[in-house]
């Protein structure tokens, strides 16, 4: 099950001491100061760590909090600095301060780090100071985490249109299938290897209408293909409710359209699923009469297709990558 949002208390580590102390000898006996500073307290440190996929251990562990520091001794001896708290998330986990809801760092690519709560000062000793301090007390806050997979092609479409099988035999990834509606009830990753690379892909649960208002917990699962490069739209060409497959390619397109231009620009591959099932392919002809658009027929479920609906796909992200890096040079320049 994926977990895509938490909330955890986090507090960095109070600064140690300073020591009060006095050397004295035969020849010092009014006694000389000699108190050492305190230790500052520990960090409370984000990372993103590419081998973590959810939220799930931050249900049961939502406390973090970082050592203090040591407390300074005499003979101007320093207090140890705490040990910092690391705290791993996965990548594309969004920090928010509870408090104000502000974004605090947007954990995109591996091994980000983010200090989210910094240890407190150590108290200055009195080889420095008339009288020693205490050290300072760690910030404390609560934050919001917000996990968006990273993922280079989102597979979309109505449930029961075959996502899952898809991305079942082109890659990796391992999901429940069943011939029945909502068998995904939550994102999956796979890793698909092509030739001369790789690319990962989202298997997204199925979207209905009104899911860019909420409904059938919609809005949570459009956020994980924002990251996304490439979308594929897999329309079943024989629905179980005996549904026009045009009609329900543009309902879904209209809900990417109502979710926001981030997600209804991404670039688009249509691929026609269920091509080995009686009806098929006049389901098609009507289909492509009235779409328009550049449609890859496939059966998920013998592989018909396939290879080439891989290739376009690896094709499209590669594109859309060259154009990226060539548009970063050109600002550079």
């Amino acid at each position: 099950m994926l977990i895509d949002h938490a909330k955890i208390y986090v507090s960095g580590g109070n600064g140690g001491n300073g020591c009060q102390s006095l050397y004295k000898d035969l020849f010092h006996r009014r006694g000389i100061p000699d108190g050492g500073d305190g230790g500052a307290g520990g960090d409370v440190i984000v990372e993103s760590d590419p081998n973590l996929y959810t939220l799930l251990d931050f249900k049961y562990n939502q406390h973090y909090r970082a050592s203090r520091g040591e407390h300074g001794g005499s003979n101007k001896k320093f207090g140890r600095r705490g040990k910092d708290c690391l705290v791993k998330v996965p990548v594309g986990t969004i920090l928010k301060d509870a408090g104000n809801d502000l974004v605090i760092r947007d954990l995109a690519a591996e091994g980000e780090q983010v200090i989210v709560a910094k240890g407190g000062s150590g108290g200055k000793g009195s080889a420095k100071v008339r009288t020693a301090t205490s050290g300072e007390t760690g910030e404390s806050r609560t934050l919001l985490l917000e996990l968006k997979l990273v993922a280079d092609a989102g597979i979309i479409g109505f449930p029961n249109a075959g996502k899952s099988t898809l991305v079942s035999r082109i890659s990796k990834a391992h999901t429940k299938i069943a011939p029945y509606p909502f068998t995904t009830k939550s994102p999956k990753l796979g890793v698909v290897t092509v030739d001369d690379g790789t690319f990962v892909v989202a298997d997204m649960p199925g979207l209905i209408e009104g899911a860019h208002a909420g409904r059938g917990l919609g809005d949570r699962f459009l956020r994980h293909i924002e990251r996304t490069i490439v979308l594929v739209h897999i329309v079943d060409m024989v629905p179980l409710d005996g549904s026009d497959p045009a009609e329900n390619y543009f309902k879904l397109e209209k809900e990417l359209e109502l979710y926001g231009e981030e997600v209804y620009d991404k670039p688009r591959i249509i691929a026609a699923n269920k091509m080995d099932s009686p009806g098929a392919a006049e389901s098609l002809k009507k289909f492509t009469g009235t779409v328009k658009e550049k449609v890859w027929p496939i059966s998920a479920l013998s592989g018909e297709g396939l290879v080439k609906l891989v290739g376009t796909i690896y094709g499209k992200i590669e594109d859309v990558r060259k154009k990226a890096e060539e548009n970063n040079d050109q600002d550079r320049d």
